[in-house]
């Protein structure tokens, strides 16, 4: 399993305000090894936040993202003290989960 995101989510004036950092390879498929070889494509398809069951944020992300991604977004709608759940799935089919109180 991968290295736990950072997550950070704080609200204001009725904006939630996240802040994840993603701990993740990102590997192309077109960069290739000490012996010339390829290295197989590994990356992050989709990322999806929830609040209480409901989607906040979707994404579909490709091959062009840099490696340890650092994702921004806001959303309204939750309160100080709701769980945010940040879950990504990679092109291996390994997925993460991740939860932060929002403060």
């Amino acid at each position: 399993m991968a290295d736990p995101m950072r997550v950070r989510a704080t609200e204001s004036g009725g904006v939630v305000d996240v802040k994840i950092l993603m701990k993740h390879d990102m590997e192309t498929g077109q960069r290739k090894d000490a012996s010339g070889k390829t290295i197989p494509a590994w990356h992050i398809q989709t990322v999806t936040a929830q609040v209480g069951g409901k989607t906040v944020f979707d994404a579909q992300f490709g091959p062009a993202v840099s490696k340890d991604p650092f994702l921004n977004f806001k959303f309204k709608g939750a309160a100080k003290g709701d769980k945010l759940s940040v879950t990504w799935v990679d092109n291996r089919g390994d997925k993460r989960t991740d939860e932060a109180t929002i403060s």
